[in-house]
């Protein structure tokens, strides 16, 4: 809902301390719960809204890391990515919660209704436009996770060997590559297009950190991702979309990387 840990664990906290002054029975206290953490969520996105208006340069969402052999967010991927939650970001904050309560967590639209204080028909019709926005603009092609790992991986040894023409192969001619630093550190101001300007830019982005970076493989909000270190602090997050090649393999449509501190502070 949020994009945010900070604010999502903020918000846990403070739906705790309602339920914990709840005195009387609660006939639901999933529905109760639920209710509030919607609520107080909707309450949030207006300031953040407010917030991001004078963001400087692309922003993205903060990103959930794990070990590559993790399980359990490769099973909450679909619902937790950082390309869905981009789109999220386009959502109204009510057809955002609508869509999370049904996608992510298969509430009924009865169950919704009461959550937001609307009628069923209401939320119905605000669920059906939020799924078709969702559509025209998540990725079409969802490569097979084993074929996304290593074109991952392809990529990793492409990026850290400096191998500008390897990096060519892999990266799709409309490849696009969002650098999100919050006017923080140093970052692209605006998207960078194209293979050959994308492949450059990251390589250069390499060169500037020097030899004590290290690039290591990680599951970013459940998919194959990039874990940037120097001198023993995270530089950046990094993931990655994909298209199909001509060939049938992946090809790297969508490059989104976080380096906001703020955004990292999690992970330290």
């Amino acid at each position: 809902m949020l994009g945010s840990v900070a604010d999502a664990e903020d918000l846990v906290q403070d739906t705790w301390l309602r339920w914990s002054r709840v005195t009387g029975p609660v006939a639901s206290p999933g529905g109760y719960l639920a209710r509030t953490v919607t609520n107080l969520a909707l309450n949030r996105l207006d300031s953040a809204a407010v917030r991001r208006e004078s963001y400087v340069g692309p922003w993205l969402p903060e990103p959930l890391v794990a070990a590559p052999d993790s399980t359990e967010d490769v099973e909450r991927a679909e619902t937790v990515s950082i390309a869905l939650l981009v789109v999220l970001e386009s959502l109204s904050p009510l057809e955002r919660a609508v869509f999370v309560l049904k996608e992510a967590f298969g509430f009924s639209y009865q169950e919704i209704a009461e959550a937001l204080d609307r009628t069923e028909a209401a939320c119905r019709q605000v669920g059906s436009r939020a799924r078709a926005h969702v559509r025209a603009r998540r990725p079409r092609y969802d490569a097979p996770p084993e074929l996304r790992r290593r074109a991952t991986d392809q990529f990793l040894a492409a990026s850290v060997g400096g191998d500008l023409n390897r990096m060519l192969e892999l990266l799709a001619p409309d490849v696009t590559a969002w650098s999100d630093g919050g006017g923080v550190i140093r970052a692209a101001l605006r998207p960078v297009t194209g293979a050959d300007n994308v492949a450059r830019f990251l390589l250069g982005v390499l060169r500037q950190l020097g030899e004590t970076a290290q690039v290591r493989p990680v599951l970013v909000n459940g998919q194959p991702g990039l874990l940037v270190i120097v001198d023993g602090a995270v530089d950046s997050v990094s993931v990655l979309d994909f298209s199909e090649g001509p060939d049938g393999e992946p090809l790297v449509s969508a490059v989104r990387v976080v380096r906001n501190p703020h955004k990292l502070t999690h992970l330290a």
